[in-house]
């Protein structure tokens, strides 16, 4: 599969919501709607926001994730497994519903594992959007404002997932997927992930997708 959804720049407000996903997923499984998930959550404080503002655009957020994830064993990890497990489910998600950070996971840093390049720089990011800008008009109206906040929030999800030690660092640490996203990708049918660009991803099997398209064959 490959995200061909519009781009969005809706990543600036959202960023990774980690703790909001967690607590969405739990009412998300019990088959609460969103409207009443949002009210649960606003009525409850669950988010624990200073103001009310911004809990129904979150919690709607969280829900779209966990629509784009499309897998119920999944959003139960999301929901119950050990933080580093559902951080990486939660980044999955991510890269599911925002093509975006699809686009990065597997162009930037799954290239980069690819390669053995485990450099990060500013200028990974330049170029991954100079390019984007080149190629869609869309992303060639946002504002260098919106692009640095996006820069920003990419930057802490490799953070969040301990792809980066922390928000200054310049190489990637090497990342095994979980056991349980690996089975989820296979079951989503997502293990040919980058292979229109360039990325040879396919014959995978029983492979271990690492590194978010870095295909590591098991004989």
């Amino acid at each position: 599969m490959m995200n061909t959804t519009p781009y969005s720049g809706s990543l600036t407000a959202e960023q990774f919501l980690f703790y909001e996903i967690r607590i969405a997923s739990k009412l998300y499984l019990q088959g609460i709607s969103v409207d009443d998930a949002a009210a649960k959550i606003r009525e409850d404080n669950l988010f624990q926001y200073p103001t009310e503002r911004q809990i129904s655009r979150m919690a709607r957020a969280c829900y779209r994730r966990l629509d784009a994830l499309n897998n119920q064993k999944l959003i139960k990890e999301i929901s119950n497994a050990p933080t580093e497990i559902a951080k990486q489910i939660n980044l999955y998600a991510i890269m599911r519903y925002n093509r975006l950070v699809w686009d990065f996971m597997i162009q930037v840093i799954g290239e980069k594992f690819r390669t053995q390049d485990y450099s990060f720089e500013r200028k990974d990011l330049n170029t991954f959007f100079s390019r984007l800008q080149a190629q869609n008009d869309s992303i060639a109206g946002w504002s260098d404002n919106t692009i640095n906040k996006i820069k920003s929030v990419l930057v802490r999800c490799l953070v969040e997932t301990e792809y980066l030690d922390h928000l200054k660092s310049t190489t990637l640490n090497p990342v095994f997927l979980c056991e349980e996203l690996e089975q989820g990708i296979c079951e989503n049918d997502d293990t040919g992930l980058g292979s229109g660009d360039g990325i040879d991803c396919s014959g995978i099997g029983h492979a271990l997708w690492n590194q978010f398209s870095a295909a590591l064959l098991r004989n």
